[in-house]
């Protein structure tokens, strides 16, 4: 242990341990920019400048390890003034048109203007050109609000292994984008958005549709049909100023409902269906010599992508199962639609997902049929979090209230989908009870629980071992897929969220700073808040859902059917890197 002062205060802390990381275990707030906690420690942003007694000129603390004896300070004059400059100097060449920015009052830079007195702006200079990507489907990135941080280029390759950003040129003219200035589009990103929550300004962030679901809204003509993802609950309450790790459930179903939703329904319950489908299909799979295993899960389509551009060798092995927001989406224009008698073309189905992807993937070809496609338009939690403001819903004080009947009822298995390892659990608690004939007396699978990188497990199906994995993050993924095509690892069973920690964590999801993500476990807290609700259900398997159970009696006819592999199956093709 290394001992030193900070301000004055003791702190002891591990050899290796730089000066930020001391500096919060003595709970002295030394400002940040560049720095992103577990992914990028850079220095380069200069604005957590300290001075060390001894030492010549002024430490980046982010970088600077402690040494014994070393006395800190972070608050003095020439600090201040250092960080204001550096703050200034940034803004030269920043575009400031902050009230029409979508990150205006959750900005980072903003925020540490406010804080140190930036007030004009004395090195206003030449501007670099201003260059806005559109064409994705999910993602618009802005240059000219870009600082050349680096978080989204550190995000993307080290934590996604993806690599479809990063930085080109020296100096002042230095651009964040993509190979031979290629667009978004054009490149390998999967579209998981977790570069827009990394971003600490607004250079990066989500494609809206908010004006198309308005617009949808106040047509008369069409029957708008909601539906909210299992994570959604865990977050939407955090803009409000609700705390993180509560879930929000009943105050979400009444929230879309005074937006003039013609039905509230939950993608829960296609999590539910969703369970049915791919636990049919991997009993069959294991029962069936020479199927492809393992089988790996298609819940999440930035991993579906990766799959698709990287590996397109595991294509096979892919659950041909839909999302369940798809799946949600095809039964409430089949199965909703003839139960009430309504024209499926004129119902427009909205889906709000903690995820950008999603975006992506209701534009794809193979999630439709008769030429609509299941899902008409995909919010992220922030774009219905605007969406209410904009409503003047005080929604903290909302009454809570039930989702609609039939497409609306789930169980526990189908919220906790939201976290990592949650399909894979849901999965077991249904397929181990097919498989066996046997009630499980806990139906917790605390193995599939939690953050680390790749976690494994085996399940005992009368007499045959199982062998399950689960990983989060297309990093993770990678490192996984590699190992079993090396042979190093063999699985039957292998759930994949695009996403670090699954989609609580999503690249659709509230953003936090990196100064409250230095002490916030935000991917427990928020899946503690699914967990929870699972806990409390009444019922906690897919296959109890007695409105599941209705819909495979009066529509689908049994898990696996011909009608169910027509709606509620697809199918996914290699993709090039650059196309």
């Amino acid at each position: 242990m290394i001992n030193l002062t900070i301000d004055g205060i003791a702190v002891s802390v591990p050899e290796g341990s730089t000066i930020l990381e001391a500096a919060r275990q003595a709970h002295v707030n030394i400002p940040t920019l560049c720095y992103l906690k577990d992914v990028q420690q850079i220095g380069a942003c200069r604005i957590c400048l300290v001075e060390v007694k001894g030492a010549r000129g002024l430490a980046a603390s982010c970088v600077m390890p402690v040494s014994e004896g070393m006395e800190v300070h972070t608050n003095t004059p020439t600090i201040r003034a250092q960080r204001k400059l550096n703050l200034e100097l940034l803004l030269s060449n920043h575009n400031r048109e902050c009230t029409s920015c979508v990150r205006s009052g959750n900005c980072e830079l903003q925020a540490l203007c406010k804080e140190y007195g930036v007030d004009d702006y004395p090195y206003d200079g030449v501007k670099k050109e201003t260059t806005v990507d559109e064409l994705s489907p999910s993602i618009v990135r802005d240059n000219s609000k870009c600082i050349s941080c680096r978080r989204c280029v550190a995000t993307c390759n080290k934590v996604q292994a993806v690599g479809a950003i990063g930085p080109a040129h020296r100096g002042f003219q230095t651009t964040i984008g993509c190979v031979f200035n290629r667009s978004l589009a054009e490149s390998p990103c999967i579209n998981c958005g977790q570069c827009i929550v990394a971003c600490p300004v607004g250079a990066l962030h989500e494609k809206e549709n908010i004006d198309d679901v308005w617009a949808a809204l106040q047509n008369p003509e069409l029957h708008v049909v909601v539906q909210p993802a299992p994570a959604v609950r865990a977050a939407i309450g955090e803009p409000f100023g609700l705390p993180m790790g509560v879930s929000q459930t009943g105050r979400l179903a009444a929230a879309l409902r005074r937006l003039g939703f013609d039905k509230v329904f939950d993608t829960d319950f296609g999590a539910d269906l969703t369970i049915m489908e791919e636990g049919t299909e991997l009993l069959e799979r294991l029962n069936t010599p020479g199927a492809a295993l393992p089988m790996i899960t298609s819940c999440s389509p930035g991993w579906i992508k990766f799959c698709e551009t990287f590996y397109p060798e595991f294509i096979p092995n892919l659950s041909s199962c839909k999302s369940p927001h798809e799946m949600t989406g095809a039964m409430i224009k089949t199965y909703y639609a003839e139960q009430n008698h309504i024209d499926p073309k004129s119902i427009y189905v909205v889906s709000v997902m903690p995820c950008t992807a999603k975006k992506f993937e209701a534009r794809r070809p193979e999630l439709a049929h008769d030429n609509m496609p299941d899902v008409d338009a995909v919010l992220t939690v922030r774009e219905l979090a605007r969406m209410i403001q904009q409503a003047g819903i005080d929604f903290a004080r909302l009454p809570e209230e039930d989702f609609d009947e039939v497409l609306g009822d789930s169980t526990g298995a189908g919220v906790i989908f939201g976290a990592t390892g949650g399909v894979m659990e849901a999965a077991l608690r249904t397929v181990y009870e097919v498989a066996t004939g046997k009630m499980l007396q806990d139906v917790e699978f605390h193995a599939v629980r939690g953050l680390e990188d790749i976690k494994e497990a085996e399940v005992d199906l009368n007499g045959r071992t199982v062998r399950v994995a689960v990983a989060h993050g297309t990093g993770n993924a990678k490192k996984l897929l590699d190992a079993v095509k090396a042979g190093e690892k063999q699985y039957d069973f292998i759930e994949v969220m695009g996403c670090p920690g699954g989609c609580v964590t999503g690249g659709g999801q509230p953003i936090v700073s990196a100064k409250d993500l230095a002490y916030l476990d935000v991917k427990t807290l928020r899946a503690g808040a699914l967990y929870e609700e699972d806990r409390n259900k009444p019922l906690r398997k897919s296959h109890e859902n007695p409105s599941i159970q209705k819909l495979y009696d009066e529509f689908l006819e049994k898990p696996g059917s011909h009608k169910a592999h027509e709606l509620l199956h697809t199918g996914y093709t290699p993709r090039a890197q650059y196309e």
